[in-house]
């Protein structure tokens, strides 16, 4: 998806999709790259491996290129990650129907995740960020699909529970309940298994990295 013209950045989400409504591709590029993190960020959360996200991202920019037209305004992040979680979910449930258990898959699906750098972090800081974050991974392959969407929009996408609603089409209620359900699983598993520390030293840092008021933010 690429063309020499350029296209003002400064421009809103709406500006953008309506342009690209018309055909104007460079405006529909920079959609990509103002959610291009985000969408794969949500790919590799659901669906744990790095090269199924780069597929499943892959696919969701061909789709809502495909289906702009149905872009009726509003949060085009939502509209853009309601395609992504659909296209995991369908994903997920091939994945159910042909199971994978490969020595390949299995090496696939470690050593993925690692932690943000934050500085200059400890090797045993660092060893223990990567390690937690394996840790809530696997947790968030435990929970249902849509307690764990609601959580990645919520809690690392820092989505308003809004535009969580309007990704996932249901209702508000709905997802904060999704949210409370989904939490109290991960905080069941972080509890029960944890590898490097306590459990409780685990979910201690889970629950200082989701305090982010933005988070939490009514619409």
């Amino acid at each position: 998806m690429s063309d020499d013209r350029g296209t003002d950045s400064r421009l809103s989400d709406d500006a953008l999709a309506t342009m690209a409504q018309a055909g104007d591709l460079p405006a529909f590029n920079t959609l990509v790259e103002r959610y291009q993190r985000s969408v794969f960020g949500l790919c590799l959360r659901m669906l744990s491996s790095a090269p199924a996200a780069e597929d499943a991202a892959q696919e969701t920019f061909l789709a809502a290129w495909r289906g702009l037209g149905r872009y009726r305004g509003g949060s085009f992040q939502a509209w853009i990650l309601r395609i992504a979680g659909n296209h995991c979910r369908d994903e997920l449930r091939k994945r159910k129907r042909r199971p994978v258990d490969s020595l390949d898959a299995l090496r696939e699906r470690q050593g993925e995740w690692v932690a943000p750098a934050d500085g200059a972090p400890s090797p045993e800081r660092a060893a223990l960020g990567a390690e937690t974050l394996r840790a809530i991974q696997r947790g968030l392959e435990t929970l249902p699909e849509d307690q764990r969407m609601a959580i990645i929009l919520c809690d690392v996408q820092e989505l308003a529970y809004d535009e969580i609603a309007q990704a996932m089409g249901t209702s508000i209620g709905t997802v904060k309940s999704r949210i409370s359900r989904g939490r109290s699983r991960l905080r069941d598993y972080l509890l029960r298994n944890g590898e490097l520390g306590s459990g409780r030293e685990r979910l201690a840092e889970y629950e200082r990295e989701n305090a982010s008021p933005r988070a939490r933010r009514e619409p």
